[in-house]
């Protein structure tokens, strides 16, 4: 039998002692989600090489036993260099060697200054009903002025070669090229994307053109590991950034 003692001393469900508040489990969840989406969308460890830079591969040429006899001493069957065009690359699969001589310096300056004034004076009679006014309690002036200036530059070379394919070879002469270069390195990967449309009567013997020859050219040179995830910016210093009114 319960006593009035142990039932006023017994602890009963709405009396149990409460559990010490933790942290908001939104603020914790919150910060997991942040660093996720930070890491996924940071460039250095999700940056990823473009696809369709995939090289471009010749037509495999049927190899018969005994080639049919063309009745001269001439027979196309069995290789053909041309006089003027030699070993340059012009046919579909081509490779050629893109020089990459890119260089470009930009600056701007900008400045805007003004200035303006103004004063207002009254003088009172010496004599008569506004004799007791004060000269300078009736002197007014004004003036602002607005002084601003600024600069901006930039400079930026890349400096290389890579090897393309011709993709495709056109009517009038061009032909559209493209191809990368991947190094893939201890620290991280690296890779250089290129394409764009090339005359063919600018290649020279050597199979050799430069990169400001090419029309609507494309350059990527990107990479991501270690290295470069430290050189950018945390995912918390961003978003502290981002909110910061200074």
């Amino acid at each position: 039998m319960e006593t009035p003692f142990e039932r006023h001393f017994t602890l009963t469900r709405k009396d149990a002692p409460r559990r010490r508040a933790g942290p908001p489990r939104g603020l914790v969840v919150g910060a997991i989600v942040a660093a996720a989406l930070a890491w996924l969308v940071d460039p250095a460890s999700a940056a990823k090489p473009k696809k369709g830079f995939e090289p471009v591969l010749a037509p495999p040429v049927t190899v018969q036993s005994a080639p049919p006899t063309a009745g001269s001493i001439f027979n196309a069957s069995t290789g053909y260099i041309g006089f003027v065009e030699g070993r340059r690359a012009h046919a579909l699969g081509d490779t050629l060697r893109v020089m990459l001589v890119e260089s470009m310096t930009t600056a701007k300056t900008a400045g805007a200054k003004t200035q303006k004034q103004g004063q207002f004076s009254i003088t009172p009679p010496a004599a008569g009903p506004l004799s007791f006014l004060n000269p300078n309690a009736l002197n007014a002036s004004g003036g602002s002025s607005f002084n601003g200036q600024g600069n901006a530059s930039q400079t930026s070379s890349l400096a290389g070669e890579v090897v393309v394919t011709i993709a495709e070879v056109r009517a009038n002469g061009t032909a559209f090229v493209r191809g990368e270069k991947r190094l893939l390195l201890s620290q991280g990967q690296e890779w250089v994307q290129f394409s764009g449309i090339v005359r063919l009567g600018d290649v020279d013997q050597e199979n050799r053109i430069l990169s400001t020859q090419v029309a609507d050219a494309r350059v990527e040179y990107a990479g991501n590991g270690s290295v470069g995830r430290a050189s950018r910016e945390g995912w918390l210093s961003k978003f502290f950034n981002a909110i910061s009114p200074f």
